[in-house]
């Protein structure tokens, strides 16, 4: 079910309706929560709801084995992360490694059979989320929950079920225990401000760019216009598509929370003004990030080790995090050159350095945003060829007129305008309930996903 959808409103209305009488009781209250959370993921396809209850269950019983019989709580942690990523494998990567074990087969004329699945939506946020649950546990970092209504009233919360943030049982799990306070005046205007800038950003910026970034990569992505100046216009349209498309739908989410008592931590931070790629990450999908910090890059020994080690994990975590996001080398790829442009960052220090000139902000923000473009065209190109042609007319500068971007021109610096203006703003925009700049502004923010959204496109991120 979207959020952008007649479907979610009637559903959002509903669950509202009951929540101010079912949050009383605490069995009551997850029960309903998990409830409208499995009406709410299986709008989309109910044969694959079974999986997300055998990975939480997974999780559910490792986590409170681990903390019951510590002798083998090594051996339940690897039954766990085995069991988890074993299906996300299956669903996932078992079509692209076979592909790939065929070309190295081929030399022996063998061939393995190719079986491709339906991606089950949100696979990849809802397993992580209940793995990190039993991570935390076994390091002690988080108490097991022995109620499964309880856990999985956390792991099922159907705002941000399968487009994140990917919330932390640590997090989340005490939240759910008390009765949730009413939110106030001032926490509904938060909520609204919160859902109001989410459609937004998703139905006027987003969707009206979509076609145009689309048809630009072509149903089949074969096509290379030979404009160095198209294409970087398309690649900016696509950065700003996919950062309101996924940002609107954790704004959505994050205010949805608010109304139910509950508070999710911010997942966007204005990606686009960070001065260096570090400070990039540190402000895009932070939940993913950070994730993949604790759980994968400081495991390994962080920057803690020596300075080749150091980039060796630095690598390591960025490409299986590029994998994360699809099974496809272009996305390895894409994972490889933020962990390049890094690396350069960490032995060259060109960050400070430009900072400390005249000017040397905008300068880094300049330089950084080229680096995202490049590495955004492995991450959207329908195929390899095409990304690397991509990038040779990009660098090419070779100048063709193109009259069909105008339209999207339009919506384009829309979105840059949008987030300049949030970006500059002392105080967070819209969150005040005194006065009637912020009420109006919000009121603005509706009107506008009302009268000027696009035609209604699914959530980029449900397919990862």
């Amino acid at each position: 079910m979207r959020f952008n959808s007649l479907e979610f409103l009637v559903f959002a209305a509903l669950f509202f309706l009951i929540w101010r009488y079912v949050k009383r009781n605490q069995s009551a209250r997850w029960l309903w929560i998990m409830l409208m959370s499995s009406v709410f993921y299986g709008w989309w396809e109910w044969s694959y709801l079974w999986l997300l209850f055998v990975s939480g269950g997974i999780d559910f019983v490792s986590a409170w084995w681990i903390e019951s019989f510590p002798r083998h709580r090594k051996k339940l942690l690897f039954f766990s992360m085995a069991s988890n990523l074993g299906i996300l494998g299956f669903y996932k990567y078992s079509a692209f490694a076979a592909e790939n074990l065929n070309v190295l087969l081929q030399p022996l004329s063998l061939q393995v059979p190719i079986v491709n699945y339906a991606l089950p939506i949100g696979i990849s946020f809802y397993t992580f989320q209940s793995m990190s649950y039993t991570i935390d546990v076994y390091r002690g970092e988080c108490k097991a929950t022995r109620n499964i209504l309880h856990f999985f009233a956390g792991l099922m919360l159907f705002p941000q079920l399968v487009a994140g943030p990917i919330l932390r049982a640590r997090d989340i799990l005490p939240q759910l225990e008390p009765e949730p306070v009413p939110p106030d005046e001032q926490k509904r205007f938060e909520g609204l401000a919160l859902i109001a800038h989410g459609y937004f950003k998703k139905v006027v910026i987003a969707d009206n760019l979509a076609p145009t970034v689309t048809a630009a990569f072509g149903a089949h992505g074969l096509g290379v216009i030979e404009s160095s100046a198209y294409w970087w216009a398309i690649m900016a349209m696509f950065a700003f598509q996919i950062y309101c498309d996924f940002s609107g739908y954790t704004d959505i989410a994050r205010g949805l929370a608010k109304w139910m008592g509950y508070d999710f931590a911010l997942n966007f931070n204005h990606p686009y003004s960070a001065a260096s790629i570090r400070d990039f990450w540190s402000r895009w999908h932070i939940s993913l990030s950070t994730w993949f910090r604790d759980y994968v890059y400081v495991p390994m020994g962080g920057s803690r080790t020596s300075p080749l080690r150091t980039h060796v994990n630095l690598w390591i975590t960025m490409i299986l995090s590029g994998l994360w996001h699809g099974a496809s080398w272009r996305f390895i790829i894409w994972g490889a050159l933020h962990a390049a442009y890094v690396s350069l960052e960490r032995v060259t220090d060109w960050p400070r350095r430009i900072l400390s000139l005249p000017l040397g902000r905008f300068i880094a923000i300049a330089v950084v945003l080229v680096q995202v473009l490049v590495a955004w065209v492995f991450f959207r190109a329908e195929s390899m060829a095409q990304a690397t042609g991509i990038i040779r007319v990009m660098f090419s500068f070779v100048s063709a007129p193109h009259d069909s971007l105008q339209p999207a021109l339009a919506f384009l610096l829309l979105g840059i305008g949008y987030e300049t203006w949030m970006c500059v703003r002392v105080q967070p925009f819209m969150l005040r309930t005194k006065g009637w700049m912020e009420p109006a502004g919000v009121a603005c923010l509706l009107v506008a996903a009302v009268f000027f959204r696009g035609h209604g496109q699914n959530f980029i991120y449900f397919q990862f």
